[in-house]
């Protein structure tokens, strides 16, 4: 929220200074404190009651909000709440209790410590709660149209006689069908809720739960909580923790403790691992979970035997055996990679047979006069590699002539009536794959056609009828997604990965391109290190190679690379809005939604992601009449707004829609609940107003999930707030994302740190293991 103002004064400071002491010290969201309520309110709490008409501020994190509500006094006499208020929705009538107080600047106040929701009773009421959206089919109009035809008893039609709502003009039998289901829905998740919030679940996550298990939801809740973290998305094992203990899961049961192990494991996964070392497994399990080492090892144990996760010897980072400990899923995708690639690297047949004993000089001189340029000797060995051996890794920085690499390499496989299959990690790389090659390429994704589960329509038992294989952007390969490709792939095809080793490895845990790449490893491979004549005078790909060398950009007399100093990190986020906003369209003619993707080292923090995207949506699709809008938790979602898938769904859209698909929002429908994203690989894709924690905006995004993206110009805010992730190859990766333009916003200091900086380490990996013993 930093950077803008209200009145002349700093936006943070006036929310700031509606928190009463409590608030700022306990930062608790309001769906604990929704529980208290339904055992009546202390009787030193003031009770007020009103419709909800606008939440003006709302910090996802703390649940801490600012809204503006209508207790029926009149004139337009909105009352200003503040506290925990996250999931309450405009148009809801609330029950609210808390404390009277006055703020010295903006005058009388309510702080709520817990609230429910009631039904309206006036006529008025009903109209807005209604016309609020919150019930599927209805929305202003309708609802207008609803409380004039049954008054008063609106609800109570809906309730006991919804047959009665044909009567209304234009509410027909499917429309009307409709509305009572969504009104039978609602109060049955209400009646779960009452339960949900009592034990400290947040709306959205009540929500999530009742449609995971329906009527069973109160039981599963009861007696198995750690099923939750599993079952459901959005919550994890400290969330599950926090419910287990307030229906009296005792602290040192052992299903807590192999929950928190495996926990643990998966937060390491989260962080890149494919597994932990025993002890520090157990270190992590003592201190998470707060119980005795011996019950986390007796625990680790049992789990092992049950089978929960797998106890492995492996090599260590200096060589030395330590005893690994993997959840299932990855140790079986380690094991199994490590043998496809083998597998097709040792493959007897051949289904490119015709390069085995090819004339290359004359093959590529034909290339040549058809492509209008030779290739360097790297790169002809590069081709070489390709079309001979049944595996083989190209990487280079840029500039370097992948791209032409790989598109020789496609073209005489074509001449020669191969089939070629083209795929990348993401929709805006398959899309360029495709631009440079002039063949079809598709998102690994869509290519294995994965399907609700993550299983695979095409995989060793139904490979991909292809004679070659080629993916770009590999470093973005985690270990599963890998695993799946290389299954797919027939015996005797070729397999071309194609990256840059310097990059971010993946999201997801490994790092599989850079395994490949190892000392010891079988799989052959070309390193492309002479930056062309053409490329050279590009400021982009000149700085990125300073950067990867420990060197600092040349940030002045560039046309295509600059720097806007700016040591403190608010202002410099209000100077990289600006930049999007104004300063490059005008300088350069790009479109701030379009052309210019803004990409940041963190999410938290002044020039963090998170608040970027507040300033920027303000900056680039601000509210206004008449333009469709819908709140979700602490985000607005607006017609035109640039959002991010941030999970895989395998169930949205003609083959799923996974982690870091970006898109823009095209349509919003108050009525039926529902908006609509077009996504960069042209799809249109719906989702439900409760499915809104799945997006994202990406005005700004972070640099990790920028990987395998291109944009035609990068803002990059580099702040010493985000001391502790400047690494090298964070920036470089970030720089290496512009096709036309770099521009970086803030500090000196923090960039040379970033310059600086090597990664700390390697993630813990076997496959290069694995891949080396063969």
């Amino acid at each position: 929220m930093r950077g803008t103002t209200v009145a002349g004064v700093g936006r943070e400071q006036y929310w700031e200074g509606l928190v009463t002491t409590e608030q700022q010290r306990t930062g608790q969201p309001g769906a604990a404190g929704q529980g208290a309520a339904q055992q009546g309110a202390p009787r030193q709490l003031a009770q007020v009651e009103g419709v909800l008409e606008r939440i003006t501020y709302a910090n996802e994190e703390t649940g801490y909000t600012v809204a503006r509500v209508d207790t029926g006094r009149g004139g337009n006499d909105l009352l200003t709440v503040v506290g925990a208020l996250l999931g309450a929705q405009p148009g809801e009538s609330l029950r609210m209790f808390g404390r009277w107080g006055s703020h010295p600047q903006y005058g009388r106040q309510f702080t709520v410590e817990n609230y429910t929701t009631v039904l309206p009773a006036t006529v008025q009421g009903i109209r807005r709660y209604l016309g609020s959206g919150l019930i599927k089919g209805i929305g202003p109009r309708f609802a207008e149209r609803i409380v004039d035809a049954f008054g008063v008893d609106t609800l109570e039609v809906i309730e006991n006689e919804p047959g009665r709502l044909i009567e209304v003009p234009g509410l027909g039998p499917k429309r009307t069908k409709m509305i009572a289901a969504a009104w039978e829905e609602q109060k049955a998740i209400k009646e779960v809720m009452v339960f949900l919030q009592g034990v400290g679940v947040s709306t959205s996550l009540a929500v999530r739960i009742f449609k995971k298990y329906g009527d069973s939801s109160i039981g599963v809740v009861k007696n198995e909580p750690y099923r939750l973290a599993a079952d459901v998305w959005g919550i994890g094992f400290l969330t599950a923790d926090r419910i287990a203990q307030a229906v009296g899961i005792p602290h040192d049961s052992p299903e807590r403790v192999k929950a928190g192990l495996q926990y643990a494991l998966s937060q390491s996964s989260d962080q890149g691992h494919c597994y932990l070392p025993e002890e520090r497994l157990i270190a992590d399990g003592v201190k998470l979970l707060q119980v005795d080492v011996g019950l986390v090892i007796d625990c680790l144990s049992e789990l092992v035997a049950e089978e929960g996760v797998v106890r492995e010897r492996v090599p260590g980072e200096g060589g030395e055996p330590i005893t690994a400990v993997y959840l299932v899923p990855f140790h079986r995708a380690e094991v199994s990679l490590s043998n496809q690639l083998l597998r097709l690297l040792n493959a007897e047949g051949d289904r490119l047979p015709g390069f085995a004993g090819v004339d290359w000089e004359a093959a590529l001189g034909w290339l040549a006069r058809r492509t209008g340029a030779e290739l360097a000797p790297e790169q002809r060995e590069s081709v070489k590699l390709a079309l001979t051996r049944k595996v083989a890794v190209l990487t280079g920085g840029p500039g370097c002539g992948k791209s032409f690499t790989v598109r020789s390499v496609v073209e005489l496989a074509l001449a020669k009536r191969a089939k070629v299959v083209l795929a990348a990690p993401t929709g805006r790389a398959a899309k360029r794959l495709a631009e440079l090659t002039g063949a079809e390429a598709s998102t690994v994704h869509r290519l294995l056609e994965l399907r609700p589960g993550g299983e695979a329509a095409y995989d060793r038992d139904r490979p991909l009828d292809a004679d070659l294989v080629v993916v770009d952007e590999a470093s973005m390969l985690d270990l599963i997604l890998a695993n799946k490709l290389v299954k797919a792939v027939a015996p005797g095809a070729h397999l071309l990965f194609v990256g840059d080793v310097d990059q971010l490895p993946s999201v997801g845990a490994g790092e599989v391109l850079r395994d490949m790449l190892s000392e010891g490893s079988p799989i052959p491979s070309v390193r492309l290190t002479r930056i062309f004549r053409q490329a050279q005078q590009s400021g982009v790909v000149t700085n990125a190679h300073r950067i990867n060398e420990g060197l600092p950009p040349v940030t002045e007399g560039l046309p295509d690379f600059f720097l806007f100093a700016e040591e403190d990190a608010e202002r410099a986020a209000g100077l990289t809005v600006d930049v999007v906003a104004r300063r490059i369209p005008q300088r350069f003619g790009l479109d701030p939604r379009r052309d210019v993707q803004v990409l940041a080292p963190m999410h938290r923090g002044p020039a963090g992601a998170g608040n970027l995207n507040t300033l920027l949506q303000g900056a680039v699709t601000p509210a206004r009449e008449g333009l469709a809008e819908r709140r979700f938790g602490g985000r607005t979602f607006r017609v035109g707004d640039k959002v991010t898938q941030i999970r895989n769904n395998y169930e949205k859209g003609a083959n799923g829609v996974f982690n870091g698909t970006v898109g823009v929002v095209v349509s919003l429908s108050v009525e039926e609940q529902r908006l609509t994203v077009r996504t960069d690989e042209d799809e249109e894709v719906p989702y439900d107003f409760d499915e809104l924690d799945e997006l994202a905006h990406a005005y700004a995004v972070t640099i990790h999930r920028s990987q395998g993206s291109e944009y035609p110009a990068v803002v990059i805010p580099v702040t010493t707030s985000a001391w502790s992730m400047l690494q090298r190859n964070l920036l470089y990766t970030a720089v290496t994302r512009a096709k036309r333009l770099v521009v970086l916003v803030g500090s000196r200091r923090a960039i040379g740190q970033a310059v600086r900086a090597v990664s700390a380490g390697r993630r813990h990996s076997a496959l290069d293991h694995r891949l080396a013993i063969g």
